[in-house]
C-alpha cells in the first residue's frame, strides 16, 4: 500500500465511455441499517455516529440512535429505490451483509430492480482495526451471506471509513472480486499492483456524500444539490475532451429522509437532462475499464 502522489498527473488518459459519454455518474446507496454497533449484538458500546450527539452512556442501548438507523431500512431505502426507478438510474448498493439478512426484502428488491450489490463488510465496522486473519474471515463471511440473501455474489468491495493495509490484497486473494473503491484520490479508475498483477480501483468520494449532513459542512438540502450540481458541471465540461467519473454517496437514513431526498431528485433530474451522461453501476464501469483498458 505505497502512496502515489502523482497518479495520471498531466497525462489524463483519453478514454471513451459507452455512447461517447462525457461523464460516468455512479450513484452509491449505503445500506447499513441493522449492522451498526449495538449491545443487543454483543457490542460493548452503542453506535456513536448518529443524527445528533448521544448523551446515553456508551454501554447502554441508545433507543433514539437505533431509531435513526431504523428509518433507513423501514422508509428511506424504499424512497431512494423509487427515485432511482423514476429516473431509470441504476446504482450500486454498498451493503453490509447483516443488514440484508435482517431485511431480506430489500436484498431481493435491490437485485430485482437491476442494481449492484457491493460488499460493505459483514457489519458496519472498522476493518482497519482488524488483524489480517480476522479481516480475511470477515470478507469470506460477507461474500457467503450476500450470495445467500441476494442470489449473486458481490464483485466490488468498500468498508467503513478506511481499509486496512491488508484489505486490497485480501480482497484480491478471495477471488471473484474485480475492483475495490478504497480510495478518494482521483476522478477516474486506475490500476495498482497487487501481488505483481494489476488490480482495479474505482475511487469513491466523501465530499459529494450526504454524510456531510451528519458530520458538518452542509446545512440545507439546497447546499447539497448545488454541490452535486457544481461537481457535475465541472466534470461534464472537462469530459468534452477527457471523460470523467463522478461518485455520489447516499445513505438510506440520511438522504432517504423527505427533504433530503428532494435534493437527490433534483440532481437526478438535472443530470439526466444532459446528453452523453452514463448513469452506471460501479460494476459496469469496472467491466468497461477492464475490457478496454485492462492492461494496467
Amino acid at each position: 500500500m505505497e502512496r502515489d502522489l502523482i497518479g495520471y498527473g498531466n497525462n489524463v488518459p483519453q478514454i471513451r465511455w459507452p455512447g461517447d459519454a462525457q461523464i460516468a455518474v455512479s450513484i452509491v446507496i449505503n445500506y447499513e441499517e441493522g449492522s451498526e454497533r449495538n449491545p443487543l449484538d454483543g457490542d460493548p458500546y452503542h453506535e456513536s455516529n448518529g443524527e445528533v450527539p448521544s448523551p446515553v452512556p456508551p454501554a447502554q442501548r441508545d433507543l433514539f440512535n437505533e431509531s435513526f438507523f431504523e428509518y433507513g431500512s423501514r422508509v428511506g431505502v424504499w424512497r431512494l429505490l423509487d427515485l432511482l426507478d423514476k429516473y431509470q438510474a441504476k446504482a450500486t448498493f454498498f451493503c453490509c451483509a447483516l443488514a440484508l439478512e435482517r431485511n431480506p426484502e430489500v436484498a431481493r428488491q435491490v437485485v430485482a430492480r437491476g442494481h449492484e450489490v457491493c460488499g460493505h463488510g459483514y457489519r458496519w465496522e472498522e476493518y482497519h482495526l482488524m488483524e489480517r486473519e480476522e479481516e480475511r474471515q470477515a470478507i469470506a463471511k460477507t461474500v457467503a451471506s450476500i450470495t445467500e440473501t441476494c442470489g449473486e455474489r458481490p464483485l466490488g468491495w468498500f468498508t467503513r471509513y478506511s481499509s486496512s493495509v491488508n484489505t486490497r490484497e485480501l480482497v484480491a486473494e478471495e477471488g471473484g472480486f474485480i475492483y475495490d473503491s478504497g480510495s478518494f484520490n482521483d476522478d477516474l479508475p486506475y490500476f495498482v499492483t497487487v501481488r505483481e498483477k494489476p488490480w482495479l480501483v474505482l475511487p469513491y468520494s466523501m465530499e459529494t456524500n450526504d454524510a456531510r449532513f451528519w458530520r458538518g459542512g452542509l446545512v440545507s438540502t439546497g447546499d447539497f444539490y448545488e454541490y452535486l450540481k457544481d461537481t457535475f458541471d465541472c466534470l461534464y465540461e472537462e469530459g468534452r475532451t477527457r471523460p470523467k467519473m463522478m461518485s455520489v454517496g447516499l445513505h438510506c437514513r440520511i438522504a432517504g429522509r423527505p427533504a433530503r431526498s428532494r435534493a437527490v431528485e433534483r440532481f437526478l433530474q438535472y443530470a439526466s437532462s444532459f446528453p452523453k451522461v452514463w448513469m452506471a453501476r460501479r460494476v459496469d464501469i469496472a467491466r468497461w475499464w477492464l475490457e478496454h483498458y485492462g492492461q494496467g
